[in-house]
């Protein structure tokens, strides 16, 4: 903490121009964000607007084409009895949770 303190003050006692009681150093300015134009401002708004509206119309052009191209569709495999293997019988029975096959 104290060194923190005078390091402050040395570099206070810098910027003022030390000890030596030379000439004080300029003063820099600070600039602020609220220091810019508000025409600037209004500029940078705009263009950001209008990069915000080219991009939504870009993605919607892009969905609807790959919507708008389908997609394959492949035939059923053929039914292989080796997938179908059942060796019990499920808690509920052979037909099915809720509905019952009708022979």
């Amino acid at each position: 903490m104290a060194s923190a303190l005078i390091k402050s003050n040395i570099i206070r006692s810098a910027l003022r121009g030390g000890a030596s009681g030379g000439t004080p150093a300029p003063a820099l300015k600070r600039t602020f964000a609220s220091s810019t134009s508000h025409h600037d401002e209004a500029r940078e708004a705009a263009k950001w607007e209008k990069i915000t509206y080219i991009g939504i119309v870009t993605c919607a052009i892009l969905t609807i084409f790959n919507l708008a191209k389908g997609h394959p569709h492949y035939e059923e495999p053929p039914p292989y009895p080796y997938l179908h293997i059942r060796n019990k019988e499920f808690p509920w029975g052979p037909d099915g949770l809720f509905e019952k096959k009708h022979h």
